[in-house]
């Protein structure tokens, strides 16, 4: 299937090293871009993409605003955030608007695809320094302050994180639970714990199922809610 996507960037030279990179994946198709939210909002409605890449600092409507008027007129699409900024101003707002990534502009081209794909089969993919920004609010957070539902990370639900099985992690696992809390990457937690990247991954995947949670975003909400890494 390929997947459908808006770039939303008010500097063309911006839109145009994207679009001739990911023209380069087989599975990628640009349909179509704007240089503002509003711009955005028109596309949106024209095209149908599957998935909108796009800035957070725009004229005439932000990304932000933006963001909060697709949730609206077209909750299907997802939207993946690429800016300069990691800071909580800028992730938290993001964040509860229901983006479904947030990455920064100094990713490396491969990783970005693997970014768009993971979003488009349904995950949440955040930066390791927008997901610390996350992590370091929920941890200074009372009780009923830390209410992040998944409508804040999916867009959708108001349901909140299930949080169930924390004793049937091994203590490798509760390991790895600790520092994706911190916002490490996999290459990050395997530089710490000297082991493969590739075990990592079977780890971070053992804890999620074990957890019954569907991403890391929210293994390190439920390692904040449960007192891990305390």
């Amino acid at each position: 299937m390929t997947i459908g996507l808006l770039l939303v960037d008010d500097h063309a030279m911006v839109r145009r090293g994207l679009q001739v990179f990911l023209s380069t994946q087989p599975d990628i198709k640009v349909i179509g871009e704007a240089s503002n939210g509003c711009e955005a909002l028109e596309r949106t409605a024209e095209l149908h993409p599957d998935i909108i890449l796009m800035d957070l600092h725009m004229p005439v409507m932000d990304g932000i605003e933006t963001a909060k008027q697709l949730r609206i007129s077209h909750p299907q699409v997802k939207i993946i955030v690429l800016t300069s900024f990691s800071d909580q101003d800028h992730v938290l707002p993001a964040i509860r608007v229901g983006i479904k990534g947030y990455l920064l502009k100094d990713i490396e081209p491969e990783a970005l695809v693997v970014a768009i794909r993971k979003v488009h089969s349904g995950q949440v993919e955040l930066h390791s320094a927008a997901a610390s920004q996350l992590m370091n609010l929920m941890a200074a957070s009372t009780p009923e302050q830390l209410n992040v539902s998944n409508s804040d990370l999916n867009g959708s639900s108001t349901t909140s994180v299930t949080i169930t099985g924390s004793e049937l992690l091994t203590p490798r696992e509760q390991e790895v639970l600790d520092l994706i809390a911190l916002g490490m990457s996999n290459k990050e937690i395997a530089s710490k714990l000297v082991i493969t990247e590739k075990t990592v991954k079977t780890h971070v995947s053992h804890v999620l199922g074990k957890l019954n949670l569907s991403d890391r975003t929210q293994a390190a909400i439920f390692a904040l809610k449960s007192g891990y890494n305390s």
